[in-house]
């Protein structure tokens, strides 16, 4: 068996990864002449900057790939700082234990109050927001104040605009939290169970999937874009085409953005092709700023009620000893024109929007945009329920499952896992190695 795999992000080549590692041939298709997708990073300056995620967690599986590709040495791991949310004209601490949730002035002693009502309601509805399934479980002021802010801040799109059975309710059951968030939150607490540190590299997260192409690059094809794909011969074998000529595969896994895979399933499945092209994207605008600041943090969500344009800073110098570090996000579907603002005008919101939050003046490192910042996870995700896949096609991407990078380096091992056990059990013998 041979495994097409087309896109070249953090989750194309850990399914390659795991793909070689299993004794399964596979070849790796990227349009771009660099791999990692929406996982950029650069020097400017002579300091390191992401110009997407900015940092990620070290879940067993980030961890299994960093040992596995020898990258231990250049790890950088973050120390237990505190995150904040921006409301009602200052950062408010964001309790992360029991004990500070019971402190924290981001809440009224009505809304603490409120959330101990929460094991008493039950699972999310049937088309009901995030922001209805929180008012509803937790009260209007964790709702908007806390969980708001943080969930939605992600994504870059309103809570009030996401339909839980495609974006909540999905991160809850991967957590492995069924019935009361509450208590399985405070039962977490109570066994000592540790979350994963933050972490990143010492050249930015792009290393990953850096070492990650450089491990297999016999078998990756940067710069090489898939312009068709099409079905041929006995078996009815996948043939990617692209500039060099054609390839055949037996299996194909897609992992590009959904309007990508729409040109790319247009005529193996048109229907679904169409549905895909319906999910909405979050544009992103990432602002980097140096200043002499000295906060002390993660960084801070702005509460969506408040008129900013920002929608949150992450604070790398603190977070990653970044030398003077803040990125700032804009944009998303709040402000979605802001992508075509020039940099001029973006530089000069990101630095007076942190000077008013934070006090401290800054200048600007870079402005760089990301036209499909997010999965908006918005009510355009119900197409979803329109897409089926040719037997031999595996979507594996952020709008069928989990965006952040553990998620889709966990999603990419469950692919890569499902191709082997075909090949072991030579399910679909369909050409000879």
């Amino acid at each position: 068996m041979r495994v097409g795999i087309v896109g070249g992000g953090i989750t194309g080549l850990a399914v390659h990864h795991y793909l070689q590692a299993s004794g399964v041939k596979s070849v790796l298709f990227e349009a771009a002449d660099e791999p990692g997708g929406v996982v950029r990073s650069a020097e400017i300056e002579g300091r390191v900057l992401d110009f997407g995620p900015q940092r990620t967690r070290l879940t067993p599986e980030v961890a299994g790939l960093v040992e596995s590709l020898g990258l231990a040495e250049e790890l950088r791991e973050a120390d237990d700082v505190p995150l904040y949310v921006y409301h009602h004209g200052t950062l408010r601490r964001v309790p992360q234990t029991p004990r500070a949730a019971v402190t924290t002035d981001l809440l009224s002693w009505r809304g603490k109050a409120r959330v101990l009502l929460e094991p008493f309601t039950g699972p999310a509805r049937d088309g009901e927001t995030v922001e209805e399934f929180l008012t509803r479980k937790f009260g209007d002021e964790v709702a908007r104040y806390y969980f708001g802010p943080l969930y939605g801040g992600i994504y870059g799109s309103r809570p009030g605009e996401m339909p839980m059975e495609y974006s909540l309710s999905r991160a809850l059951d991967s957590a492995g939290i069924e019935g009361s968030v509450l208590t399985s939150v405070v039962r977490k607490f109570l066994n000592g169970r540790e979350v994963p540190p933050i972490t990143s590299f010492d050249d930015g997260l792009q290393r990953l999937p850096a070492a990650l192409a450089d491990a297999h690059e016999e078998s990756v094809r940067l710069g090489t874009p898939v312009r068709a794909v099409r079905r041929e011969g006995p078996g009815a074998r996948f043939v990617l085409e692209t500039p060099a000529g054609g390839t055949v595969a037996d299996e194909l896994v897609v992992t590009t953005p959904a309007d990508v895979t729409a040109g790319l399933l247009c005529d193996l499945a048109p229907d679904s092709a169409d549905a895909l092209r319906t999910l909405n994207y979050n544009p992103q605008v990432v602002v980097h700023l140096h200043s002499e600041a000295g906060l002390t943090g993660a960084g801070y969500q702005i509460q969506y009620d408040e008129e900013f344009r920002t929608l949150g800073v992450t604070w790398n110098a603190s977070l990653l000893d970044r030398d003077g570090v803040y990125t700032c996000f804009l944009a998303g579907s709040r402000s979605p024109e802001m992508v075509e603002w020039s940099d001029e005008r973006l530089a000069a919101v990101a630095v007076e929007e942190f000077k008013e939050v934070t006090g401290h003046p800054a200048r600007v490192l870079s402005v760089h945009r990301l036209e499909r910042g997010m999965p908006a996870y918005d009510a355009s995700w119900t197409a979803l329920d329109g897409v089926s896949t040719p037997d031999g096609v595996h979507l594996c991407t952020n709008y069928t499952s989990r965006a952040g990078i553990p998620g889709r380096i966990r999603e990419a091992k469950a692919t890569a896992e499902t191709l082997a056990e075909r090949q072991t059990a030579d399910v679909t013998p369909r050409c000879t190695p």
